[in-house]
């Protein structure tokens, strides 16, 4: 049997396939914070909740519409979207400019709303959302086994971030984005709905969210807390790469969840504090974190 280290080959290459699985899954989210943030300079605690969400949205429309894996994949993070934009309207819009503390305690709010309500109708036990047929099974690479449906959410996963900023970074949308969201009087005074751009850059964070939820329901148990559960994580992880950057939480994202993965590997006992201790260090020699920018 091959080692590496003293661990056999098999048993590394697990947790390093179960690190990248939930990197991508840490870029996913923590892109859209990033998005969020960076682009709107809203410190958004809710996005945790529109994650489980996304994943919850998958599993009811199955139930009661019959909506399978496809359409869900499309449908759900269109409607938790929509549901974002309800919370922009109605809530962030009125403390627009306010200290970030305002946006940070009143999506924190809404988070604890939305979870306490769909924990009193679906309970803590968590609900199962079945493994699309074509997704079934896997293909043994000699050294590991990789399951299909893990391949499918790594190759998506990347594509979203990537395309996200790309479009973000690298188009004239873009920068019409970036723009508006910083001197909306003067993308106002070109003809441009700076209101109705804020609106939709929160959404299309609050889409990304509900994405990798909707991703994660063949995964894990859907429960109602499964989104504070990564939130934390997440936020850790957009520190480190640098609140507000684009490329930078998606990097960190990934180069996260395989580092938890190898510390479960090599010393298990620090696997849910690791994320954290690099955060700490980083901090401690670059506060804006890795990709941050200098003020």
């Amino acid at each position: 049997m091959s080692m590496v280290f003293g661990v056999p080959l098999a048993v590394l290459s697990g947790q390093l396939m179960i690190g990248i699985i939930n990197g991508a899954f840490y870029a996913l989210l923590s892109l859209g914070l990033a998005v969020i943030f960076g682009l709107l300079k809203i410190i958004n605690f809710a996005h945790g909740a529109m994650y489980m969400l996304g994943a919850l949205v998958t599993v009811v429309l199955f139930d009661l519409l019959s909506v399978n894996y496809w359409v869900a994949l499309f449908v759900a993070p269109v409607l938790v979207g929509a549901f974002g934009l309800l919370i922009e309207y109605f809530l962030l819009r009125r403390i627009a400019g306010q200290d970030h503390i305002y946006s940070l305690l009143l999506t924190f709010g809404a988070a604890l709303i939305i979870q306490g309500v769909l924990t009193n109708i679906y309970g803590v036990s968590g609900l199962r959302y079945s493994m699309p047929d074509m997704f079934k099974g896997g293909i043994n690479l000699g050294f590991m086994f990789l399951p299909y449906y893990r391949a499918w959410v790594i190759v998506v996963a990347l594509l979203v971030c990537f395309g996200t900023w790309f479009i973000i970074e690298k188009t004239k949308l873009g920068s019409y984005l970036r723009a508006g969201t910083e001197d909306s009087q003067l993308m106002q005074g070109f003809g441009i709905n700076a209101p109705l751009l804020v609106s939709l850059t929160y959404g299309f964070g609050v889409m990304l969210a509900a994405f990798a939820g909707v991703l994660a329901a063949p995964i894990y148990s859907i429960t109602p807390v499964m989104g504070s559960n990564i939130l934390i994580v997440v936020f850790a992880v957009v520190v480190i790469g640098g609140m507000g950057s684009i490329g930078g939480a998606i990097i960190t994202g990934i180069l996260m969840g395989v580092i938890e993965g190898l510390t479960k590997t090599f010393y298990p006992p620090a696997s849910s504090a690791v994320i954290f201790l690099v955060m700490v260090v980083v901090l401690m020699i670059r506060p804006t974190g890795l990709f941050g920018k200098e003020a």
